[in-house]
């Protein structure tokens, strides 16, 4: 995958100090890209983004997608060519903690992102980024194509379906006659070195296996589609830059792996336990900690043909591979190595190997 098209290129990402956000202003500076992020603080504590030392590499502008009049000002300043719209509140349970707080992060945030790219003619290329539980879950054992019905369960899903339809309606009623591309992507769970999130799968083996206890599983027989984080990251840029090029690409796209990288989250966990082992020669195991709790979906895949189709997107890495270097870039984190160097690593094995 060329990303050389992002040397000298204006780029603006909102969500940028989270962890695919980090990822992804990691590879555009090291494109030679001119990068402005917008968000707010890291999420967590450690951050991926403080570990790389990115505020010293681009920058980093601390602000609420909510604040329309800050949002403004950092356009207005940085003319941006592309911007890729990241800052959400990303999590289902907490969807539920704070209703409120989360449509107005995801569906608000979203309306003023689309206004100032609106009144920025330098913008020629959007991506939003949304997830794959936008659409109406109907529990069935295919993958959900882009024209199925958007009516997420949770504040979380539903807030995110609100915002790939108000991402459709600034596309019709301001960007038909414009240059500006305007798309969303729909990425299933990404994994990968530096999440350090609550309520996440992963994160929750790794703080289980440093405390040497069984890995707690809250819903060991939910089944989604699991890709390590490159995957969508990359997606995301390779959307960007076509439609750039050429607004036919323009759209909504899946972004998933493939149909036998779908597992449920014990084969996940066991996955996981076995990679663990196999790099730092302990033992770990799990347990089933399910205790009821709020609605998530059971099932849950994506129909990729689209993207594949359209833009010659196809997975590189399939699970097995992803869990193995998610273990690998912990284990050098673990063991004071260069968490940086390490994620440079495998990008430039992702995209060159």
């Amino acid at each position: 995958m060329d990303l050389s098209f992002y040397r000298d290129k204006r780029v603006l990402i909102t969500g940028h100090t989270g962890f695919k956000g980090s990822w992804m202003c990691r590879l555009l500076l090291k494109q030679g890209a001119q990068v402005t992020g917008y968000a707010l603080e890291p999420p967590t504590r450690p951050a991926l983004f403080d570990l790389c030392a990115l505020e010293g590499q681009m920058r980093s502008v601390r602000g609420d997608v909510r604040d329309l009049g800050r949002l403004r000002e950092v356009f207005d300043e940085t003319r941006p060519q592309v911007v890729i719209h990241m800052a959400a509140q990303p999590l289902v349970r907490e969807s539920y903690r704070d209703p409120a707080g989360t449509y107005g992060t995801n569906v608000m945030g979203t309306v003023h992102v689309l206004e100032c790219v609106r009144n920025t003619p330098s913008v020629r290329s959007f991506v939003n980024v949304t997830t794959d539980k936008v659409y109406r879950n109907r529990e069935w054992e295919w993958g959900y194509r882009e024209n199925e019905e958007l009516d997420g369960y949770d504040p979380y899903s539903n807030s995110k379906s609100c915002s790939e339809l108000v991402t459709a309606s600034y596309r019709r009623c301001f960007f038909q006659d414009r240059e500006t591309a305007v798309s969303t992507v729909r990425a299933g769970n990404v994994i990968g070195g530096g999440d350090f999130a609550a309520d996440r799968i992963i994160p929750d083996c790794i703080r289980a296996a440093r405390a040497g206890e069984a890995v707690p599983v809250r819903n060991p027989r939910s089944t989604r589609p699991y890709q390590h984080v490159l995957e969508p990251v990359c997606a995301y840029l390779l959307l960007a830059m076509r439609q750039y090029e050429d607004k036919k690409y323009e759209g909504s796209y899946n972004v998933g792996p493939g149909e036998a990288d779908c597992l449920t989250t014990g084969e996940l966990v066991t996955l996981f336990c076995r990679k663990w082992e196999k790099i730092f020669g302990s033992a770990l195991g799990w347990e089933d900690r399910q205790q009821g709790g709020p609605h998530e979906a059971g099932f849950l895949k994506l129909d990729c043909s689209r993207i594949k189709r359209e833009l010659g997107w196809t997975p590189r890495w399939n699970v097995e591979t992803a869990v193995e270097k998610t273990v690998e870039w912990t284990k050098v984190y673990l063991t004071g190595g260069d968490a940086a160097a390490c994620m440079d690593e495998q990008t430039e094995e992702f995209l060159h190997g």
